[in-house]
């Protein structure tokens, strides 16, 4: 029985009394929240070259597709704002440092981070304003990926219906973008 004492499926409105059948479709939830951003300095460094320590305005928009669970949800947006946030809040105000990069040598001592470059140039953050990030280079594709791959497992085990796919778009700037997708 369902909440006013009828059947427990939805009732097709184009065909009384017809229960609506699942389809092969699946909804797709999008947030893009001014909150959901971060300030960063960062560089990116190859063999040959390097750019100079700058910073961006960060802008994050997550996509996620999936099914209805039996709350009429796919997920609560409020669990994906809050995620994506905490993510955001790490990152924010800090130098993003990349640990996989073969230009930067990273190194940790004594409350600092010291970097140095293929091209010689060294820097020596204090600790608390670095994040290390499991990345190759600080660039917006690979920032989405990081952030993208971080959310989909945290939102993984909070969906209402199952999960089929998760993107995340990074912005560096107005109208300039990169997105990663996993598929769940």
């Amino acid at each position: 029985m369902g909440l006013r004492g009828g059947k427990s499926e939805h009732e097709n409105p184009d065909r009384k009394g017809e229960a609506m059948t699942a389809t092969s479709g699946c909804f797709t939830l999008r947030v893009a929240k001014e909150s959901l951003g971060f300030s960063a300095a960062h560089f990116i460094a190859y063999r040959s070259s390097r750019e100079a320590l700058h910073g961006h305005n960060y802008g994050l928009t997550v996509t996620i597709e999936g099914t209805l669970g039996p709350n009429g949800y796919v997920i609560d947006f409020g669990i994906v704002k809050q995620a994506a946030k905490r993510i955001c809040d790490e990152l924010d105000e800090r130098t993003l440092v990349p640990t996989r990069s073969d230009a930067v040598s990273v190194v940790e001592r004594d409350g600092a981070v010291e970097l140095t470059c293929e091209d010689g140039a060294q820097f020596v953050l204090p600790r608390t304003d670095v994040v290390l990030v499991p990345i190759v280079h600080s660039s917006v594709e690979e920032l989405s990926r990081y952030v993208c791959e971080r959310l989909s497992r945290e939102l993984r085990a909070c969906a209402s219906g199952a999960l089929t796919a998760v993107e995340v778009s990074v912005a560096e700037a107005p109208g300039q973008a990169a997105s990663y997708r996993v598929l769940l």
